[in-house]
């Protein structure tokens, strides 16, 4: 049907592409699958062009960390196992903080049975964002001779307030090993971390 419409009318294919996108979304609201916003959808029938990126997290559902920028220093990351780039230093105390708070900062976990893979190969639970940091720290974390999960351990969780998407940040308290303290460590969108 929507082929006879478009053969006979082509200025008719965005009108159409539009109204089925509609219904289908009406179809999708009957089955409990929440379209917050219809306008979205009107958007989309009237879309010329549609780019997507080549990175591999829509083919494979796998991000990775390519660069780490501190300090006006770009160091590259290892993103195929057994091909390792120039490692971080984590006698810096910029590089120290950063991985220190990837670590801990970070709900992403490896799950079990694994430890014979390389650390890139390993499946996580968590999303994808978080693993691919879970997976970089775990790299430096290894070359120091301990894992994530002994930083972890040693830096308790005290509190958190979990990623969502209005507010873009996430902070999590950590008990101070040998001292009375407390660290607290945060991650998320530049300018909501900046504004705090």
């Amino acid at each position: 049907l929507i082929g006879i419409i478009v053969a006979n009318i082509p200025e008719g294919l965005l009108a159409t592409v539009t109204v089925c996108l509609t219904l289908t979304a009406k179809r999708m609201a009957k089955k409990n699958c929440l379209v917050k916003n219809l306008e979205a959808v009107e958007t989309l029938g009237s879309t010329s062009t549609i780019c997507s990126d080549k990175t591999g997290t829509l083919t494979q559902n796998r991000m990775t960390v390519a660069h780490v920028w501190y300090d006006l220093k770009i160091l590259k990351g290892d993103t195929v196992p057994g091909k390792s780039r120039k490692r971080v230093d984590l006698k810096d105390p910029t590089c120290s903080a950063l991985i220190r708070v990837a670590s801990l900062c970070n709900r992403a976990v490896f799950l079990s049975g694994q430890s014979d893979k390389h650390v890139l190969s390993r499946n996580c639970q968590g999303d994808a964002s978080e693993s691919a940091l879970l997976k970089a720290v775990e790299l430096v974390w290894v070359d120091e001779g301990t894992t994530t999960v002994d930083v972890r351990k040693k830096h308790k969780k005290v509190i958190e307030i979990p990623f969502n998407s209005t507010n873009k940040y996430q902070v999590s308290v950590h008990e101070m090993p040998d001292e009375d303290q407390h660290l607290l460590v945060m991650k998320g969108a530049p300018e909501r971390i900046l504004e705090r």
